[in-house]
């Protein structure tokens, strides 16, 4: 695959990241804001300490919906929050509004795990991932929130030659795209996770594994809660439990939308609903190449602290990280059927809890606390869809199967450029519908290192 169409070099990623690209910071500054927003700092929390705590401010508005916006957005979880953020902040678009039928970040942004990495394969894919990884680093000091954005390192295991060989595949095309992984020995995984078993003892011997030090976690509620906070400081209406019951169109362009509170007309729509974006697409006249099904995950009873990398098996369907309050965060494989369930299986929980008992023995006594499900949306070649639509002025971002969460900040900064300017943004033009009829796909079927 060539490096030239469509791949963005780390430096230029960096570029975006700046300002200095003209596709992204050509209005940075000319929002204004609309709110004052009340600073977090030591000295804040010192002075609302004396009356007890009784006076912060509301994070966020709850206004009722305007007869008409230049954007609405569909979706409240991060990605359509982080969306609204850059549209004010980068474009000064700020008459905005973002719908949701429950409350925000309820959905897939409040039911995962919470890993950051950018150690994709193809060049389309590790621009989008970077430019997000990169944008979570900074991400707490621009938004004045504590996002406990945790860059602890991640390691892809390896324990099968077919791995080792993928993955070192992997480690080469990161190099090139400028992205900081390596291969590790089964000594240095040993020495970094004292508790994992790599030896005879393990059903699937530890081989090796793909290191990403700069990858980790972070806070999944407070990512929502400060793109939530940013965009409402700068004009954008936020609007909680209000279901889109249609798509209003005239001549083949969007031109609103039906909610219960009355329709609320627009010049253009995003649709930013993951598992759901069916529904809205059913709505609007078309069908999307995409599949939902439930991907499970659960967490332990809170621990001492045991292990401080995130650990990812995809020979045995399992990975894990240790929140800060000690739970052991779990995630295995997506469900074998299309559903739209947001709750756990036994059959899922059994065979990922197995199989991480064999690498990990030391989990064995531990209980279980809580289990979810969240609603995944996947293409058939695992890879997003960002831009257009056959109607004009709607535009779509889905598609991100289990890797919604890592991908919130850049997937909203270039999803934000393509609706302020009509076109593709250079990193989100790969990923529009047209590949899947052009043969143009961006296979990243082992992305998750997961089954799905």
């Amino acid at each position: 695959m060539s490096h030239k169409s469509s791949f963005m070099s780390k430096k230029a990623v960096d570029r975006t990241i700046s300002g200095d690209n003209t596709f992204t910071h050509r209005l940075k500054c000319t929002y204004t804001r609309k709110n004052i927003m009340q600073r977090f700092s030591i000295f804040s929390l010192a002075r609302n300490a004396l009356s007890y705590h009784k006076n912060w401010q509301e994070h966020w508005r709850s206004p009722e919906p305007k007869p008409e916006y230049d954007v609405i957005i569909i979706g409240a979880g991060g990605h359509g929050l982080a969306t609204a953020y850059y549209l004010a902040k980068e474009h000064g678009i700020t008459n905005v509004c973002i719908l949701d039928k429950g409350w925000l970040g309820g959905g897939n942004t409040g039911r995962n795990t919470t890993i950051i990495r950018s150690n994709y394969l193809q060049d389309e894919s590790a621009a989008i991932y970077e430019l997000s990884r990169s944008l979570y680093e900074g991400l707490s000091r621009e938004l004045n929130y504590n996002i406990m954005f945790s860059p602890r390192g991640l390691i892809n295991v390896c324990a099968t030659e077919h791995e080792m060989r993928a993955f070192q595949r992997h480690a080469y095309a990161n190099k090139l795209a400028g992205i900081e992984t390596r291969m590790i020995t089964p000594a240095e995984i040993k020495k970094m996770v004292p508790i994992i078993e790599t030896g005879k003892n393990a059903r699937y011997p530890i081989l090796g594994g793909l290191y990403q030090p700069r990858g980790g976690v972070a806070r999944h509620d407070a990512v929502a809660w400060g793109y939530a906070r940013g965009a409402d400081n700068l004009g954008v209406d936020i609007i909680q439990n209000c279901a889109v019951t249609g798509i209003l169109q005239r001549r083949g362009r969007v031109v609103g939308v039906k909610t219960p509170k009355g329709e609320i007309k627009a010049k253009k729509v995003a649709i930013v609903t993951a598992g759901n974006t069916t529904m809205l697409t059913d709505m609007a006249g078309f069908k999307m190449p995409i599949e939902s099904l439930g991907l499970q995950a659960l967490v332990s009873e809170p621990i001492k602290p045991i292990i401080d990398v995130v650990v990812m098996a995809g020979t045995v369907h399992g990975y894990v990280s240790q929140s800060d309050k000690g739970e052991l965060v779990i995630g295995g494989g997506a469900d074998p059927y299309n559903n739209y369930a947001q709750r756990g299986g036994i059959t899922s929980w059994e065979h990922t809890v197995r199989a991480l008992v064999e690498i990990f023995p030391v989990f064995s006594r531990l209980n279980m606390m809580r289990h979810w499900g969240g609603i995944v949306d996947m293409t058939g070649d695992r890879s997003p869809i960002i831009g257009l639509t056959p109607v004009k002025g709607l535009f779509v971002n889905c598609g991100w199967g289990t890797g919604g969460f890592k991908a919130i900040p850049g997937s909203g900064f270039v999803f934000a450029d393509t609706i302020a300017n009509g076109r593709p943004h250079p990193i989100a033009a790969p990923f529009n519908m047209d590949r899947f009829r052009e043969g143009r796909l961006i296979d990243e079927s082992a992305a998750a290192a997961v089954a799905h």
